[in-house]
This record gives C-alpha cells, structure tokens and sequence, in this order.
C-alpha cells in the first residue's frame, strides 16, 4: 500500500461481526468486519476467496448485499459493493433494522399485573 489513499469514500473504523456467502451457494462464513463505507468493506476471516469473486455480505441492520472481491491480504480481503449502502445503519443498535433477526430484537417490558402470589 502507499502513503497516499485514493479512496474517494469515507471509511468507518469499526468491528462487527458479519456473515459472508459466495454468490449462489449457501455455504455462510462468519468474519470481523474492519472497516465499512457506503461503497465496501474489509473482512477478515479464515474463508479463501479469490480476487473478482463475488459475494453477499449480511450486513448487521441492513441485510444482504451483493459485491466483488477487490483485493485479498493474509486473512483480509476487502469487498465493493454492487450498490452503495448506508453505513450508519450498521452502527445502530441491534433490533432496530427491518432485517433483524426476531431473537435479537428488543422485547417489550411485562406490565406490572398486580402483587405476585407465592406458589
């Protein structure tokens, strides 16, 4: 890598876990998430992938979304999405994004129902 970064999309430093497939197999890898921007990622975990091949990450918030490997280093590769996203989303707290899995969402609090009894 250079000194100078020619990126044109802010990053986000961050670390999330996430879930990766390659495109048409159901085959999923968990991998940390290193830094994310509405253009692409960097992942870091023990699948192999090869330059060009593309993905689907499952994104925390915002779901599953399609894109290329663009580069691969040791155990990190870094992924351009096909479609811009919103980064933000991801930071936000668990169970407040439409793909959210229900065990992880909020559960509403118990109404107090008056003094409990002993059984």
């Amino acid at each position: 890598m250079t000194d100078i970064d020619h990126r044109q999309l802010g990053r986000d430093s961050l670390f999330l876990m996430a879930e990766v497939r390659i495109a048409g197999t159901d085959a999923e890898h968990r991998v940390k998430v290193r830094n994310l921007s509405a253009g692409g990622m960097m992942a870091e975990g023990p699948m192999k992938v090869l330059r060009g091949t593309q993905i689907e990450v499952n994104l925390r918030n915002i779901g599953w979304v399609s894109g290329v490997v663009a580069w691969i280093q040791d155990n990190r590769f870094g992924i351009a999405f096909v479609e811009e996203i919103d980064p933000k989303l991801a930071r936000e707290p668990v169970g407040t994004g439409p793909s959210t899995p229900r065990f992880v969402k909020v559960v509403a609090p118990i109404q107090n129902t008056g003094p409990l009894r002993k059984i």
